[in-house]
């Protein structure tokens, strides 16, 4: 039977106020279009987008709800963890795109209690995939907000609104954009007895509004990440003042002066087939005396096997995916011209049917042409040289990843469950995987600092 047969009213104890909460949620995460088209694919005829775009204007009013749409409409938010109300402790997550360092810390049986993100678009697949406690977690959009308090002066007050605004917590979480310092003004600012040098050096970055956080609220730990190029980044100069400026904060980072191979450099590689390297700088307050963590021994963390590319793809990906013949002549063409100059640009082609297959970087332009991580389709390349226009080879031209295989490739799902909810279009995807991290190398950060974590909740 349809399930739009079997509807029931919905009980006295959810009242219209509920229901009408619950579409305020719902379309700050989706389309109308998205809301109607699920209800209407359950056998809920009676939704329109006409309907609820009237609704959501304040023309109509909204109609009752049965049971069976309560759920279905429920099903489209993220369900409250069992661990909220007995966390193992409290974090709180920055420049968080779209939840990929959250989502490790999460599982460990941390609950967020502070979301920072300014992109609309990455915030809507946020709220889609995780949980928010209305009563203990706020959501903030620009990180200066509650940094650069307007109207209020000196260090100290500004220290003290901070600690106002944001909640009390043990891990701070922040993957903060690069930028560069500018150093003009800092000897007069000096000698104006600044409460921390670093008010001077490292004003005007997105990293000033991260060391006000921890020089107001003193988290016992925090996790940075950023692109491997922060270490060289204006000489250098960028990262020096970073690391003065954790220190000066009273902060003691994992492998700071390690020799040889970096281990705050990890390589996505060694959980699943993309290489993508990022740097992560896990902090530990000092008066804790926690010397002996080190990022070295996340290897018992890596999985006794990657995953194969083959794995993570879909079956029957859409035909939408395949790129068109103009744009494969272009990337075709552009190759062969830097070949020939003994450059290496061009694109990244990947046969799915090599088991050792690791791709490149996904980035945050991948939709513009998908060049950098092409799925072979059986192109032959031989006679594409000769006879590019073949039909039968131009038929096998390479396809994109879809956003789905995507969110696989960066840990956001598993093959077989794609439980991570992609709320935004193809383009606004491709953007936030791009921009996000592998959630496996996270996951395996947090588990390595749990330990540390239970040590001082103890």
């Amino acid at each position: 039977m349809h399930p739009a047969a079997l509807a029931e009213p919905l009980s006295d104890a959810l009242s219209s106020a509920d229901a009408s909460e619950l579409f305020q949620q719902l379309l700050a995460i989706y389309s109308v279009r998205d809301v109607t088209n699920r209800l209407q694919q359950a056998g809920f005829s009676g939704w329109t987008p006409a309907l609820l775009n009237r609704v959501r204007q304040g023309k109509a009013a909204l109609p009752p709800l049965c049971e069976a749409e309560w759920h279905l409409l429920q099903d489209l938010l993220p369900r409250r963890p069992a661990h909220y109300d007995d966390p193992e402790f409290r974090f709180v997550d920055l420049f968080a795109g779209i939840g990929g360092i959250r989502k490790g810390f999460e599982a460990i049986g941390g609950k967020c209690v502070f979301t920072s993100e300014w992109n609309k678009e990455a915030v809507r697949t946020y709220k889609a995939n995780h949980y928010s406690d209305p009563l203990e977690h706020h959501f903030n959009t620009d990180i200066r907000q509650v940094t650069q308090p307007e109207g209020i002066s000196g260090d100290e007050a500004i220290y003290r609104a901070i600690d106002a605004a944001i909640p009390d917590h043990q891990v701070l979480l922040a993957g903060f954009p690069c930028q560069p310092f500018s150093l003009a003004g800092v000897s007069k600012k000096n000698a104006m007895g600044r409460a921390h040098g670093f008010e001077c050096q490292a004003q005007g970055t997105l990293f000033f509004d991260v060391a006000r956080i921890l020089a107001a609220k003193k988290p016992p730990f925090f996790v940075l990440e950023n692109v491997k190029n922060l270490k060289s980044h204006d000489k250098g100069r960028t990262f020096a003042i970073i690391m003065e400026t954790l220190d000066e904060l009273g902060y003691e980072v994992a492998d700071a002066a390690a020799s040889g191979p970096d281990a705050k450099v990890i390589d996505a590689r060694h959980f699943l087939p993309q290489h993508r390297e990022r740097i992560v700088l896990v902090g530990i307050r000092r008066d804790l005396k926690k010397a002996d963590f080190t990022l070295r021994d996340i290897r018992q963390f890596y999985p006794p096997q990657v995953p194969s590319l083959q794995s993570l793809l879909e079956k029957e990906p859409d035909d939408k995916y395949i790129l068109s013949p103009i744009l494969w002549r272009y990337l075709y063409q552009y190759a062969q011209k830097h070949k020939a100059k003994g450059n290496g640009f061009g694109f990244g082609l990947n046969d799915p049917r090599n088991p050792d297959c690791c791709v490149r970087t996904l980035s945050a332009r991948y939709y513009k042409d998908g060049s950098e991580i092409l799925i072979d389709r059986g192109w032959d390349h031989s006679l594409g040289d000769v006879a590019f226009q073949d039909a039968e080879n131009m038929a096998r031209r390479p396809r994109r990843l879809s956003p789905r295989e995507c969110a696989r490739l960066m840990g956001f799902d598993t093959p077989g469950s794609d439980s991570f909810r992609i709320p935004v279009s193809d383009t606004q995807a491709y953007k936030q995987f791009g921009n996000s991290v592998v959630v496996p190398v996270f996951a395996a950060v947090a588990q390595l600092l749990l330990p540390h974590i239970r040590a001082l909740k103890g």
